[in-house]
């Protein structure tokens, strides 16, 4: 198996893109010492030293129409999340400013519901153009499945990255949700592309799946072509039908954040929720082998991490923030 990651390896530090049966049999290496070092070097030889930093603000929270097993702000479960339509001006405002005096390079508002439309959209647009003319600070967004018209109103008002996960691989994703599908997904995040988007699409890991699955998800976000992607690590929120799930090892999350490098060589790999539990050694190999960014700060209704101590990691893995 020595011989096989040394050729997917050459073959990526070329320019080149594993095919699928490729990708499905790094599954089978047994040496996962080799395939990590391997993951590491194409990080080394493709992404850039600055780590890139993202913060995220809950515009409207709970109540969500939508039946995705591992989230707390679906109407389906009894969660007890905080239920808001609309955050506060001046906290949004406030949290703005405190990001961007931090260094975080990006600031985005992440609304629930299948759909963000009509006046909500229309002051989610008006927040984004001020906190990015009061701070200069990149802006995002995160709203659901928009359609064209919809996203040109992000757009214009200064947004230039929209995101949307897959979640899962298509196999396992009919298992968490009924009320949407992947491909829902792809044609808002085509939508967003043919408008100029950059595009921030992943998912989560934990919920279940195979280790197979794993890599079929990450091959099912090629056909996003994102830009970034959100590596999140489920915590299992009491009152979800996911509560009980057990949680992944270290060593599976970390060989999975392989897997995703070396079939997204070029690609921003995105430290997100559920890594808090992880080791600080844990966290610092996850980041030797591909992850190359972080969305830091507290992240919708489970506990990130502080810009401060991120800047630490990020320094310790060798990165500058």
């Amino acid at each position: 198996m020595t011989e096989f990651i040394d050729k997917i390896k050459a073959k990526v530090l070329a320019g080149g893109s594993l095919t699928e049966d490729e990708a499905y049999a790094l599954a089978d290496v047994t040496d996962r010492r080799a395939l990590r070092d391997a993951a590491a070097e194409v990080t080394r030889a493709f992404c850039p030293v600055q780590f890139d930093s993202c913060s995220i603000v809950n515009a409207r929270s709970g109540r969500c129409s939508e039946n995705c097993k591992w989230c707390a702000q679906s109407a389906h479960w009894n969660t007890h999340c905080d239920e808001y339509a609309m955050i506060p001006h001046n906290e949004c405002m406030d949290a703005a400013r405190h990001n961007a005096s931090k260094g975080v390079h990006r600031f985005s508002l992440v609304a629930s519901g299948k759909a963000v439309r009509g006046k909500a959209l229309t002051e989610i647009c008006s927040l984004l153009r001020e906190a990015r003319e009061q701070t200069g600070i990149e802006t995002c967004a995160s709203l659901g499945l928009l359609d064209r018209e919809q996203l040109q109103q992000l757009w214009d008002a200064g947004v230039r990255r929209y995101h949307c996960n897959l979640e899962s691989a298509p196999s396992h994703f009919a298992t968490l949700c009924t009320t949407h599908t992947i491909d829902d997904k792809l044609r808002t995040i085509e939508a967003a592309r043919s408008l100029g988007f950059e595009i921030c699409s992943g998912g989560i890991i934990g919920m279940g799946e195979t280790e197979l699955q794993r890599i079929e998800f990450a091959l099912t976000l090629r056909r996003a072509h994102p830009d970034s992607i959100p590596i999140n690590i489920l915590c299992p929120i009491p009152g979800t039908p996911l509560a009980d799930t057990p949680l992944i090892s270290e060593d599976d999350i970390i060989d999975t954040i392989a897997f995703f490098r070396l079939i997204h060589p070029h690609t921003q790999l995105r430290f997100a929720g559920g890594r808090r539990r992880l080791s600080r050694e844990a966290q610092i190999e996850c980041m030797r082998v591909g992850i190359n960014g972080g969305i830091t700060g507290d992240l919708l209704t489970t506990v990130g991490s502080t810009i401060d101590a991120d800047r630490d990691l990020a320094r310790d893995a060798g990165y500058t923030f």
